[in-house]
């Protein structure tokens, strides 16, 4: 962990929310938890700066798990944020498997953002190829998942007006994300290409392909 210990806060008898100063200290605290789960844990849902630990107060209960959390915190050390970003992947989440997105780089923003950002859209596209992703959390629509990289260099604006419309499987970025939308929706990031990959199963037993933790590589499609 890096600066101050985390702020824990109950969330009725079956969860605690873990307050961090910031996105690596929230990675490196939730694979710390992940590789010392106790029996009684349920889930790990990291956010922003936030990761909620809900539990089965009967097998765990919650003072338990807050003191087992400060220790964790504790024991993380400064060196674990830089872990949150394993290139290796051994630090991931138990979903750190990962997965490959074939993406036709196409999107109706690349030429314009690749021309902000003063690169080629060749460049923007071979580093956003190249980049060792992983999934940090989950938001904004069920199955979207916010996706860094340590090696990702650029930090992308967003569009000035939203669009109203996106469709499913557009690949896009924003600020040090990346993204794929599950299904079609408003958005207001740049969009760079986009995928055929289903990312949001309802009706699967495990409904979103892009879950915590988990690696993922983007790779050109050629163009259909």
């Amino acid at each position: 962990m890096t600066g101050s210990p985390p702020h824990l806060l109950p969330s009725g008898r079956s969860a605690l929310l873990v307050e961090c100063d910031d996105l690596p200290a929230v990675l490196a605290l939730h694979d710390a938890l992940v590789r010392t789960a106790p029996e009684g844990l349920v889930e790990l849902v990291p956010a922003a700066r936030t990761l909620l630990v809900a539990l089965d107060p009967d097998v765990l209960p919650l003072e338990s798990a807050a003191n087992w959390v400060r220790r964790v915190a504790r024991e993380v050390g400064a060196d674990a944020a830089g872990r949150a970003f394993d290139a290796a992947g051994t630090d991931a989440g138990p979903d750190g498997d990962e997965v490959v997105l074939a993406v036709d780089y196409r999107g109706d923003d690349l030429h314009a953002l690749a021309a902000t950002l003063d690169v080629s859209a060749e460049h923007l596209v071979a580093r956003h190829t190249s980049a060792r992703w992983r999934v940090a959390f989950i938001g904004f629509a069920p199955g979207f998942g916010y996706l860094v990289a340590e090696d990702w260099p650029f930090d992308v604006p967003r569009l000035d007006v939203a669009r109203t419309r996106v469709p499913a499987g557009a690949v896009g970025l924003a600020g040090a994300f990346s993204g794929a939308y599950p299904r079609e929706s408003p958005g207001g990031w740049q969009l760079i290409g986009r995928t055929e990959a289903i990312l949001w199963d309802a009706t699967a037993d495990r409904p979103a392909l892009l879950v915590p933790g988990r690696r993922v590589r983007f790779e050109p499609d050629a163009p259909r």
